[in-house]
């Protein structure tokens, strides 16, 4: 769904966690114009979030990205972003829905179809990603108390010829929390190269949940 100036995407949930990461390993997946986020010295911030879009242009997809958390651009006039991503890693559940991001937004990705599974509990939604029935992740992100909430993001993409910016607001039932109660395992996999696996926390310090609702995009512009 578009307009002359914004892209939308419905999507049925959204799951994220926030991961400490070797800030050797986040400069060498930024462009030389991103400096990385760090949360302690030497410490920086690996972002995975999953995706069950129900409406799109492209139709019904999963999408998994991998992302380093940057700061954000300053914009007059504008609400800051809560937190600002260069995604290095994108995967998506079906080929329409890769050219598209590719196409539309310039994002990096595994160019095959990835199996995404959502297993919800009361307490939990674990997100298992797999790739020919390996598995590439699994997260698990934990309930927290939830409100309705209007959220601001900033996403960077690069291609050979240039590089752009682009303001995501997320609208939802929304939760989180920093209690350190979810998990991550990665295995060493295309999708995950770059990372120094056992650098990066097992645990998340910053989780987020969305209930059903609904990504806009806005215009892409250069920077």
């Amino acid at each position: 769904m578009s307009d002359s100036e914004n892209t939308y995407y419905g999507y049925d949930m959204c799951i994220g966690g926030y991961f400490e990461m070797s800030t050797e390993d986040a400069r060498k997946l930024l462009p030389p114009h991103l400096e990385p986020l760090e949360v302690q010295h030497e410490r920086s911030i690996l972002a995975i979030t999953a995706f069950h879009f129900s409406e799109s242009m492209v139709g019904e997809y999963d999408e998994i990205v991998l992302a380093v958390v940057v700061p954000p651009r300053v914009e007059p006039g504008k609400p800051l972003p809560k937190a600002a991503f260069f995604p290095f890693m994108v995967g998506t559940s079906t080929p329409e829905s890769r050219a598209h991001a590719i196409e539309r937004w310039h994002l990096p990705h595994y160019m095959k179809d990835v199996e995404i599974g959502f297993a919800e509990t009361e307490a939990e939604m674990k997100v298992t990603v797999k790739d020919e029935g390996s598995t590439v992740l699994e997260m698990v992100v934990t309930s927290h108390d939830r409100s309705a909430a209007a959220n601001n993001y900033m996403c960077f993409t690069v291609d050979p010829e240039d590089r752009y910016k682009v303001n995501i607001l997320m609208e939802a039932v929304h939760a989180e929390h920093e209690e350190e109660t979810g998990s991550l395992i990665l295995s060493e996999h295309p999708m995950t190269e770059g990372l120094t696996i056992d650098e990066v926390n097992t645990y998340p310090f910053r989780e987020e949940w969305y209930s059903k609702g609904l990504q806009t995009f806005d215009k892409m512009v250069n920077f």
